[in-house]
């Protein structure tokens, strides 16, 4: 149990009031009117505010000890992190030459009169490189290639695949230069209609050659229905596109490939022809963050003593992207010193600093007396006059940067040719800094375990720990493993006006795994091992008909939905709001609760539950409870509400 802590006076207003007055009657029996309206009794009512309000001081003496314990024991305040989103910069139209976006380009959400703008900025400069059409060719699923550049170029009508189109088909088309991060834009020409796949659904999937393999684009817009009418197909290229050869020719490849249809999808029953290609560059597609960078900032000159203390003039300072360095002037040169943790292993010779990131405080080494009378130095000192300065720093973050998927629309800086930016998803990761309040419940936690991963509860923390921006964490057994401990994360989220959280918003990305992954991996027990991934979701379609009291049936049927959606939440549903519980199976009788609950609805005439694939669509049969794991959430799918008055 936690220790109480001692209040050293218990005393308020009343009574110190009343204790005045009883003492006024020993002392002074004549005076026998205290009522509120003598003067005197308003002098001891104003001693007694006084008093009261010292009082208060001198009870938060504890809190302020029990505060300067945990600094000495090295508890610090965790700093916020930055929000991050792929943000395109869409061109106003083709450009012959690279259009260059620098580092700091500054990009934002709409300002209005009631919420201010969240500035984001480039994390890194973005070429956006210019590229045509230069060669086409097929390749067959068993591997055989065919240059169809000369074809195509004399107008004829060139087979995509083969006359009967079987799954691993594939058309190359080849650019003139690799366009890594770049938004390109295939224009076709096809004579071909009617050849029996879905233009909604056609199965086919737009590939890149990053030069170990074929990494799948997305795809913004495909107008040609599949290859199946003339049109536009937008494709964002990944990073790691390179030029490669094929069939002979040099080029920047990209293909579209037929893959096996899904169970009820159509398939082609004949190849697309093209006839006329083109291909363009309209866009760049990179990272922005929720920061800002300071450059060249002086701290002030060195006094030439251990211990010394400078201030940074922006605060609080992010450090989950480059280290931050401090250089020191000798006369000669720069020095730099490293940002360490501590300074318990540092020697005398070392060049080293403390960054309080929270306080924006850095601290240079002290010295220590030991008990033999020697004086001892945990690090170099500064010589006296020197100049001390930070090259760059970053500032800012916050939870207010994690903005939805099309929020940020507001070009800042002046960009030659690019005419309008977007996000395509949300932003995420943002985290306010800790609290006092938070920093004292995790302090003991973190002393019990002294760093090390033994029980699940110390796994989870840790995580944590690694990732803020992590929204859940559970750990598990591995069912699958004896003695190895299966860490699930779930990312924070964010959901724009009138949309539905989408599953690929609850995958952690690859930077997150690998941060929890390595953090434990350094402390777990010799022969355990730490598997880090996301749960598995297991979607739900409830289809619902309801007998509404009130003549507002369109409302009646959107706050229905907006009930099922908010209760089948892994963030935020569930029966005490705090996100779906692991492995909780979804009743029948709760989903009813939830449905009767809702304003305006008179009667639940009838719920339907199915068991979905959140991402396929597929929907199983009808049952009364969907099972759920102990390492899954419940994923909501495309409720289905029909209201009647």
């Amino acid at each position: 149990m936690v220790l109480p802590a001692p209040n050293l006076d218990d005393r308020r207003f009343q009574q110190l009031v009343d204790e005045a007055k009883r003492y006024v009657q020993r002392r002074c029996p004549e005076w026998t009117d205290h009522n509120v309206s003598d003067p005197g009794v308003t002098l001891i009512e104003t001693f007694a505010q006084m008093v009261d309000q010292l009082v208060y001081r001198l009870n938060r003496v504890p809190e302020r000890n029990y505060l300067a314990f945990l600094d000495l024991l090295g508890v610090r305040l965790f700093p916020p992190t930055a929000a991050r989103a792929d943000v395109t910069f869409w061109l106003s139209a083709p450009q012959a030459e690279v259009v260059l976006l620098p580092v700091g380009t500054e990009v934002a959400t709409p300002r209005t009169e009631a919420v201010e703008a969240v500035v984001f900025a480039t994390a890194e400069p973005l070429p956006i490189i210019p590229c045509e059409l230069d060669a086409l060719v097929t390749r067959s699923a068993a591997g055989e290639h065919a240059d169809r550049s000369k074809d195509l170029a004399a107008g004829q009508d060139v087979r995509c695949f083969q006359a009967a189109p079987t799954a691993g088909d594939s058309t190359m088309f080849g650019l003139t230069a690799a366009t890594p991060r770049c938004v390109v834009v295939l224009r076709l020409d096809s004579r071909v209609e009617g050849i029996g796949v879905d233009p909604r659904q056609p199965p086919l999937v737009w590939e890149a050659w990053d030069g170990s393999g074929w990494t799948a684009c997305e795809t913004d817009e495909d107008s040609t229905g599949g290859l199946n009418r003339p049109g536009e197909v937008v494709l964002h290229v990944p990073a790691g596109h390179v030029e490669s050869v094929v069939a002979g020719k040099r080029a920047g490849w990209l293909r579209c490939r037929v893959t096996e249809p899904e169970p009820g999808q159509p398939f082609y029953r004949e190849s697309p022809t093209i006839r006329v290609a083109e291909a363009f560059t309209i866009g760049g597609t990179t990272t922005v963050e929720h920061a800002e960078t300071v450059p060249d900032v002086p701290l002030g000159q060195s006094a030439g003593v251990p211990g010394q203390r400078f201030t940074l003039p922006r605060t609080p300072v992010l450090i989950d992207g480059a280290p931050v360095v401090v250089l020191v002037s000798d006369g000669a040169g720069w020095q730099e010193w490293t940002v360490v943790e501590h300074f318990g292993d540092s020697g005398p010779d070392d060049r080293h600093v403390v960054l309080d990131a929270t306080l924006g405080e850095v601290h240079f080494p002290p010295a220590v007396r030991e008990p033999d009378g020697l004086l001892r130095n945990y690090g170099a000192v500064p010589p006296k006059g020197s100049v001390i300065r930070i090259d760059r720093y970053r500032t800012g973050g916050g939870r207010s940067g994690n903005v939805a998927r099309g929020a940020i629309s507001v070009l800042r800086s002046s960009v030659p040719y690019v005419s309008t930016v977007g996000n395509r998803e949300a932003a995420r990761g943002g985290v306010d800094g800790e609290t006092v309040a938070e920093a004292r419940v995790r302090a003991p936690h973190q002393l019990r375990v002294q760093d090390r991963a033994v029980t699940a509860s110390d796994y989870e923390r840790l995580a944590r720990e690694a990732a803020p921006s992590l929204a859940r964490v559970r750990c598990l057994p591995a069912e699958d493993e004896p003695g190895a401990a299966r860490v699930l994360l779930v990312p924070s989220a964010t959901s724009g006006l009138g949309e539905r959280l989408r599953i690929e918003q609850l995958v952690p990305s690859d930077d997150v795994l690998a941060a929890v992954a390595g953090h434990l991996d350094t402390r777990r027990l010799l022969g355990t091992r730490a598997v880090v991934g996301p749960p598995r979701y297991q979607g739900i379609t409830v289809v619902t008909r309801l007998i509404a009291n009130d003549p507002d049936v369109d409302r009646v049927r959107a706050a229905a939905q907006d009930a099922l959606y908010g209760y089948l939440d892994p963030l935020t549903g569930g029966p005490d709001g705090t996100g779906w519980p692991f492995g909780r199976s979804v009743q029948y009788g709760e989903v009813f609760a939830v449905l009767q609950r809702v304003q305006g609805v008179g009667v639940v005439e009838e719920i339907l539950l199915f068991p979905a694939n959140p991402l396929t669509g597929a929907r199983g049969g009808r049952v009364d409870r969907v099972e759920l794991t102990p390492s899954s959430l419940v994923f909501s799918h495309q409720h289905q509400v029909t209201v009647t008055g």
